[in-house]
């Protein structure tokens, strides 16, 4: 029996990053502010951390809104249109409905629709994650452009009293447009779990214990909904064992990447890791031993750590701060809840 051929799509030997957009909150929380919830101080949150300010989304801004707002930008800068989409993917951890997704509705405001539109869950790697399958669809033909955003509200998941870590998150959206190349633009991607340390950064609740606690505790309307915001899920962390992860796991992830790559570390024009602690910063650089030629991205100090949305917002400020970057090379790695891993080389647009 003859099987008939399938028809392929037609396959992109490379692609890059076309554009890249940013979105930052009005509202800036500063170590102060953070001092009148918990016992801390300003320098004690500046020697631990790195950090001086984080953005804050007001109330009537939504994770949808920040990313819109990056979106636009992206697809301004990448010069293309977004019915050319041919896939919309938000990394998230913030968005307040398991369902419908974020990039659904955010590919309708666009104009992206029909194109598909998922979200991924993988906290403060979403980003990476979302490079690598943004990179697979453009390559394999699937589609031609691909909108990565990564977008985060968690100061509507935070409790202002809690010490491991509510002072250090912050609010905001960076997207990026990946398209077709002539040349590769996406190194390879190295990005991995742990799942044996998967309660160190998580939730203090379940919805489901907010809904068994507000039935067992009260009847009507008004008593079940103060009994629900008793436990509301919050975040919260084992700071020791994520610094320990961090620090000596991740600089060896981030070696395999540039591997993967085929370059070294005086290649690179750039680094930008997850803004998580500066103090992680500084030893991944030590640990891979870059040299000083290359820049650093630092926007912890100013932005606080917005989950998937840092490393494009690290980006976005490298390149306006520093435009000769453009067409260097970066390596780029994400880590976080779950945990989670993920890294790549790119050329930056």
């Amino acid at each position: 029996m003859s099987v008939p051929s399938l028809k392929q799509s037609n396959v992109h030997e490379h692609s890059r990053i076309v554009g890249l957009g940013a979105y930052r909150p009005d509202v800036i929380v500063t170590n102060d502010d953070v001092c009148q919830w918990i016992d801390s101080s300003d320098e004690w949150i500046r020697q631990r951390t790195g950090i001086v300010t984080r953005h804050r989304a007001p109330a009537e801004i939504s994770v949808i809104d920040m990313a819109e707002g990056a979106a636009r930008e992206a697809l301004d800068k990448a010069g293309i249109d977004a019915s050319q989409l041919g896939a919309v993917i938000v990394s998230t951890v913030t968005h307040p409905f398991a369902t419908p997704s974020a990039a659904a509705n955010l590919a309708d405001r666009l104009g992206a629709t029909p194109a598909p539109a998922f979200d991924i869950s993988a906290a403060c790697a979403g980003y990476c994650y979302g490079i690598a399958q943004g990179d697979a669809l453009v390559r394999s033909g699937a589609a031609d452009y691909v909108l990565v955003v990564g977008a985060e509200k968690l100061s509507d998941v935070i409790d202002n009293s809690e010490r491991t870590i509510s002072f250090l998150l912050g609010d905001g959206a960076g997207a990026v447009v990946i398209g077709p190349s002539d040349t590769p633009g996406i190194g390879p991607s190295v990005w991995g779990s742990d799942g044996s340390k998967w309660d160190a950064i998580g939730m203090t609740h379940s919805l489901l214990d907010v809904r068994d606690h507000a039935a067992a505790t009260h009847a009507n309307e008004e008593g079940a909904v103060a009994a629900a915001a008793a436990v509301w899920p919050t975040l919260r962390q084992d700071g020791q064992t994520v610094f320990r992860w961090a620090v000596w796991e991740m600089a060896k992830v981030a070696q395999r990447a540039l591997d993967a790559a085929g370059i070294t570390v005086d290649d690179l024009a750039a680094f930008v890791p997850h803004q998580a602690n500066m103090r992680i910063i500084d030893e991944m650089v030590k640990q891979l031993k870059l040299p000083e030629t290359v820049m650093v991205g630092r926007d912890i100090a100013e932005a606080g750590n917005t989950s998937a949305a840092s490393i494009p917002l690290a980006t976005h400020r490298l390149l306006e701060e520093n435009p000769e970057l453009s067409g260097g090379l970066a390596l780029q790695i994400g880590f976080g809840a779950g945990l989670v891993f993920g890294a790549q080389v790119v050329v930056l647009p």
